[in-house]
């Protein structure tokens, strides 16, 4: 796998870069400013994902954002795991805005856990999405409190069965993580779509729209 990795911090860069590497895995480009990732994410380039701390310099907001927002225009296709300090819900429906598959946020803590983050990339790289539990947890809360919200018209548990879909987890691993059956799973999934207004569809991820219908909104 190809990576291109923007983030300011160069004992965090390097560490992300060796994990890589240990992984079997290339950095082709390892940068440390939003200008710099942009000139990086070129056709010459081709990453298979692009690791990207949220802020970067020169601004120190959320250059790494734009960055990939901007990258993603040029490419729709390309897969972007986002990186942050905090937990900023706006962030994650801006980079979901940009297209529905290949996209991931965590929060820069879980890179401690090498083998999970690596499965992360891997997956997002390969398509799926990846949210981090914390930042599902407030949108989540958020949405809720909104009566008009189809949110509003899941159960507890479907709300709990959709955030594993949004962190990327599949029908066995959401039975493992809530402990029940994956027959349990398939069933509140079910349920789920048509309370979000999402009918059958030979075309449409409705697992992927399902996620948007609170994400990206």
């Amino acid at each position: 796998m190809r990576v291109v990795l923007a983030e300011d911090h160069f004992l965090l860069r390097d560490g992300i870069t060796r994990l890589l590497q240990a992984f079997g895995h290339e950095v082709v480009a390892a940068v440390d400013n939003g200008p710099d990732l942009l000139k990086a994410l070129t056709p010459a380039t081709t990453p298979d994902i692009a690791i990207v701390d949220v802020r970067l310099p020169p601004d120190f907001t959320d250059d790494g954002l734009r960055a990939s927002v901007k990258a993603r225009a040029q490419t729709p296709t390309l897969p972007i795991l986002l990186l942050s300090q905090y937990v900023e819900p706006l962030y994650a429906r801006e980079l979901m805005a940009t297209g529905s598959t290949g996209i991931g946020y965590i929060l820069k803590e879980r890179v401690s856990n090498g083998a999970d983050f690596i499965r992360t990339i891997e997956r997002v790289a390969a398509g799926g999405t990846a949210m981090d539990p914390e930042v599902i947890s407030k949108l989540l809360i958020r949405k809720t409190h909104d009566q008009a919200d189809p949110m509003s018209r899941l159960t507890p548990r479907e709300r709990e069965v959709l955030e594993c879909l949004a962190q990327g987890r599949s029908n066995a691993g959401t039975a493992e993580a809530l402990f029940i059956s994956e027959k349990a799973v398939a069933k509140h999934i079910s349920n789920i779509f048509p309370k979000l207004g999402l009918p059958p569809s030979d075309t449409d991820n409705r697992r992927v729209l399902a996620v948007l219908t609170y994400l990206n909104r």
